[in-house]
């Protein structure tokens, strides 16, 4: 063997020596350990954190984290003190389902989970700072989730209610909208019915305007704005009062965003759940409306919105009475009306809306026109009229426009004391408690009446006292789930807590009292991680003013587009509530914000384990290192897009980094050439803006470019090479350490200068300009920048693609703009 040979093999890249010294040296070293350093900059850079799922990471989790991390490691150069955390949502009904399946404790399931995703994290070379690592099921993480709760509760924003939901008695289980598909359970079909059940509830709602005016602070993507706005769903209108006939101080309550039209009104339309339904419906109409209500009750609401399309009815044999008119309205059933949505009832005006004019043809209801683009009836309606017009047909109201029609119907109604003007919201209160486990525990118990005596915990009957909340003392937070046996829901809505008689039944003074059975969702704890990360081992406060004065707002979150609306919601609603309290100080906790798109599987589907197309970073890793993957992920398009992976295209950026590798380990000289020192400054410019614009797949090109050019020198400028280094660190930090620790530096480079560039030596003091023939591109010309009219016409005549256009002509005009345009007008 040559010794050629042998120096080429000593000198070949093992990404997997190289990468795990690396890893061990910034743990052992606390390198990304996060500082404050007064007179500095700060950016918080924070990845939504993931649910520690059995099945580990796939290729598509670290796209967002490998983002966050080449701007975590980019700002540390250029002098700002980073905070860059990781965490686990650890919460979740997997684990659960798991433990009902095999006895396994959830927590033991998700520590285990979680071993699994740090130990894949950290092989990717993520610059986190781990010493501030939490999760949501930790003890001390609990306890400051519940001291939030109790500041909800003492605020009134947290309460009790009676809320339908989906029960499934052969699952054991409450079931959500999503899992309910045709009144059956998703998973093993079985019946589900739809039964009131005592709920938690957070007043969301009393926050509805501050959420939708504050979207006006935030830098985020204008589609998730948009959901936002949505489904908070503010809308003007008026409240209108039906007296109900027969029911002697009962009335039927619609909004409606268009009172101008409420002289058409010929029907009443009833959610099956309304309290008023059975009421109202007389005799010979009984059985019809009872089958039609239990037939809705096996149905979710989202299963009922599904179908609104085709609507559905039936009559109650009963009637309100229009406000103005003193008109008998006769009153219908409709599953399309939903009891939990605004009053539960709607108006029928066929004429002006498109869903009752189909209703009133399907069951024969009068159509009468209030609303015309001429100030005269039209006559009969073939199609509802649904523009804004003039009112017809409303006694002495017609003639006036909709605006004035709107303001004159709610004044008359507010004078006859029938109707107000109001704002409505789509924005429901949010449903908080769930009949599961594997959640935190709601820091709020009960008196409990025993009538019979004896101990509750021994099975004596006993009357909790749901109207009588209390919230546990701060002191005794954090409260614990206690071990189960058993973690099956049981055989009603109440959930598996309730069977827990000796943790669910204790005695104070004398006294029995009742713990909740009901758990916290999921979204509770990644409601208010990004404070928790501020200060994670305090054990006085969930974290200290210092802290929050320090890091907040978060300057970049990333994660996916699902998470549009609720968590983000959610967790804007809780950082208000603290607001008010003064526990933060910034009205919104996330100033700007970036979806990062899904990789597809290599199918252009979704990757999950049912189609068999996840590709495991495991694998990746291990076959071209963590730097390779980190860069195809970037390299694959812009961050926001969709894309499939192929791995067959990873052995671009695997040429690369051996390019550079080769490049940086041959013999280098100290002189540097004009033309490399040119390119270095271009390549610093736009490598330095595609970071701060996130376009890090035109980083990469612009330094594999680079590399293409020192590859082709007899020998590599030193400085160059440095510079290159340094500029690649962000995206392949392994390979970037190795190589600036054998250009002989002692430090790791994490926090040397980001490369500078001089404005000057990045624009050509040559150029090449099109040269364009009555307005046609004939050929290009290289100038020098400063040439003038003259130069450049001259120029363009010698070259050979235009003479043909030019030759024998006499030129009339020339347009020209300096480095831009250069157009021979001939004839």
């Amino acid at each position: 063997m040559s010794g050629e040979d042998d120096q080429s093999r000593q000198d070949r890249y093992d990404h997997g020596a190289v990468e795990a010294k690396w890893q061990r040296f910034w743990e052992e070293n606390g390198t990304f350990a996060a500082k404050r350093h007064a007179g500095r900059p700060k950016r918080y850079l924070l990845d939504m954190f993931p649910y520690p799922s059995g099945a580990g990471l796939h290729v598509g989790h670290p796209e967002g984290y490998t983002a966050t991390d080449i701007v975590a490691r980019f700002e540390r150069m250029r002098g700002v003190d980073v905070l860059h955390p990781m965490g686990w949502d650890s919460f979740g009904l997997p684990a659960e389902q798991y433990a009902i399946q095999t006895g396994t404790h959830p927590s033991k399931t998700t520590y285990d989970n979680i071993a699994t995703f740090r130990r894949q994290l950290k092989s990717l070379g993520f610059s986190y700072d781990w010493s501030r690592e939490l999760a949501t099921t930790d003890d001390e993480y609990v306890r400051w989730t519940q001291w939030i709760f109790l500041l909800l509760f003492e605020k009134g924003l947290a309460y009790q209610d009676e809320i339908p939901v989906n029960w499934c008695p052969a699952l054991g289980t409450v079931l959500a909208n999503e899992e309910v598909i045709d009144g059956k359970s998703e998973r093993g079909s079985h019946p589900v019915v739809r039964t009131p059940l005592r709920q938690w509830m957070l007043r969301i709602t009393a926050y509805a305007d501050r959420l939708l005016e504050d979207l006006a602070e935030v830098e985020w993507p204008e589609g998730t704005l948009t959901m936002q706005r949505e489904w908070i769903g503010r809308s003007e209108g008026a409240e209108i009062d039906f007296a109900a006939k027969g029911l002697e101080g009962e009335s039927i309550s619609v909004f409606t965003t268009r009172p101008d039209t409420l002289y058409g009104v010929t029907f009443m339309v009833l959610a099956p759940e309304h309290p008023l339904a059975l009421r109202l419906t007389t005799a010979e109409r009984r059985a019809e409306v009872e089958a039609y209500i239990k037939a809705a009750a096996s149905k979710s609401d989202r299963d009922r919105m599904a179908h609104a399309k085709t609507k559905t009815g039936v009559r109650t044999g009963g009637s309100c009475v229009h406000p103005l008119t003193g008109a008998e309205i006769p009153v219908w059933i409709g599953d399309y009306v939903i009891g939990s949505y605004g009053t539960g009832a709607v108006m029928g005006v066929p004429g002006h809306d498109e869903r009752d004019f189909e209703f009133a043809k399907q069951y024969d209801v009068p159509v009468i026109e209030v609303v015309s683009p001429e100030k005269a009836p039209k006559g009969k309606l073939d199609a509802a009229y649904v523009e804004d017009g003039f009112s017809v047909n409303s006694a002495e109201l017609s003639g006036l426009s909709t605006a004035e029609m709107k303001r004159a119907v709610v004044q008359k109604l507010e004078a006859m004391s029938r109707g107000k003007k109001r704002v409505s919201y789509k924005l429901r209160d949010w449903v908080f408690s769930r009949q599961r486990y594997w959640g935190e525990p709601i820091p709020v118990y009960f008196p409990v009446d025993l009538p019979e005596g004896g101990s509750p915990r021994e099975g004596a009957k006993a009357v909790v006292r749901f109207d009588k909340p209390i919230a546990v003392d701060r002191s005794e937070l954090p409260l614990r789930l206690p071990e189960l046996a058993d973690y099956r829901p049981g055989e009603d809505p109440a959930g598996p807590l309730a069977r827990a008689l000796d943790w669910r039944f204790f005695q104070k003074d004398g006294k029995w009292y009742a713990r909740e059975t009901n758990t916290m969702p999921q979204w509770a704890g990644s409601c208010w991680y990004y404070l928790r990360f501020l200060d994670p081992k305090n054990q006085a406060e969930g974290w200290s003013k210092e802290a929050y004065d320090a890091w907040m707002p978060v300057d970049l979150y990333v994660g996916g587009a699902e998470h549009a609306v609720l968590h983000l919601l959610y967790s804007r609603f809780w950082h208000k509530v603290l607001f008010d309290a003064g526990h933060v100080t910034h009205k919104e906790p996330f100033k700007k914000l970036v979806h990062q798109g899904m990789i597809l599987g290599e199918d252009n589907e979704k990757m999950s384990k049912a189609r068999g197309n996840v590709v495991n970073p495991d694998d990746i890793v291990k076959a071209h290192g963590a730097d390779c993957l980190r860069m195809y992920e970037m390299f694959m398009g812009p961050l926001e897009a969709v894309k499939p992976w192929q791995s067959s295209q990873i052995q671009g950026v695997v040429r690369f980094r051996d390019r550079v590798w080769a490049a940086c380990t041959r013999p280098t000289t100290d002189a540097l050439d004009d033309e490399t020192n040119r390119l270095l400054h271009k390549t610093i410019q736009k490598v330095t803006k595609a970071i701060e614009t996130l376009s890090f797949n035109t980083a990469i090109s612009t330094m594999m470019i680079f590399t293409n050019h020192l590859a082709g020198l007899k020998e590599v400028p030193k400085a160059a090479a440095e510079k290159l280094v340094l500029l690649l660190s962000p995206f392949a930090p392994h390979v970037a350490e190795e190589l600036w620790s054998r250009f002989g530096h002692d430090e790791s480079l994490a926090y040397e200068p980001w490369p500078q560039f001089d404005e000057a030596l990045c624009v050509d003091d040559v150029i090449e300009m099109p040269v364009q023939v009555n307005g046609k591109v004939r050929g290009h010309v290289k100038l020098a920048r400063a040439a003038s009219q003259d130069e450049a016409v001259k120029a363009a005549m010698d070259v050979e693609s235009v003479k043909p256009f030019v030759e024998g002509k006499a030129v009339k005009k020339v347009v020209f703009v300096s480095g831009r345009i250069l157009n021979l007008v001939v004839g």
